[in-house]
């Protein structure tokens, strides 16, 4: 039913496969069944330029799944709580990675509902901490190969709407916060900003 994303997508350029991954699908899963939703919104973080990117300043043993093979994942914990997954691209040994900001919830709708503790539908998945949350991803999966299972990144539909280039959100630092390197899907009500 689901079919991973060919490998060498991930080795195109960073922002090139931020707008690739649009209308995509991230599949989990469980032993009670599959959660997958569309991805709706990216963020792509450069190797070079980008003092967003967590090996802006140098590898480290958190941020070292950033500098390995193409299509595995980069998960790490911010504030403490929440997680947030990227998709590493390029190849070994540069650090550039799409952050997953958000999701159009698709099948699994009532785990994502109980892994949440929300009902509504619109914000199950919307923010890269939920998607998440709702997918059951936690560090575990830090260094994960997205043609694997439990999760796999995996073919979806192309878009049929447009793609809006845009800044980043919830960024500090100016410079990085001024790049515009976020891509979402114009006409969805799932994207975490507008």
């Amino acid at each position: 039913m689901f079919e991973p994303v060919p490998r060498e997508l991930y080795r195109h350029p960073t922002v090139l496969v931020a707008q690739a991954l649009l209308g995509k699908l991230l599949v989990r899963r469980t032993d009670e069944g599959d959660i997958w939703g569309r991805i709706v919104e990216t963020e792509a973080y450069l190797a070079r330029g980008d003092p967003g990117n967590h090996a802006a300043r140098r590898r480290t043993e958190r941020n070292s799944p950033l500098f390995g093979p193409p299509g595995t994942t980069y998960v790490y914990r911010t504030y403490g709580m929440h997680r947030i997954m990227n998709a590493v691209t390029q190849a070994e040994g540069t650090p550039e990675a799409i952050l997953i900001r958000a999701l159009e919830p698709l099948g699994g709708v009532e785990l994502m509902r109980r892994h949440r503790r929300i009902h509504d539908l619109h914000r199950l998945a919307r923010g890269p901490a939920n998607v998440c949350a709702a997918l059951g991803v936690d560090l575990a999966f830090n260094g994960h190969d997205l043609a694997q299972w439990p999760l796999i990144l995996a073919e979806g539909d192309p878009p049929e709407s447009a793609i809006v280039r845009t800044t980043r959100v919830g960024i500090s630092d100016p410079q990085a916060a001024a790049l515009e390197l976020r891509y979402y899907l114009s006409d969805s009500p799932f994207v975490s900003r507008r």
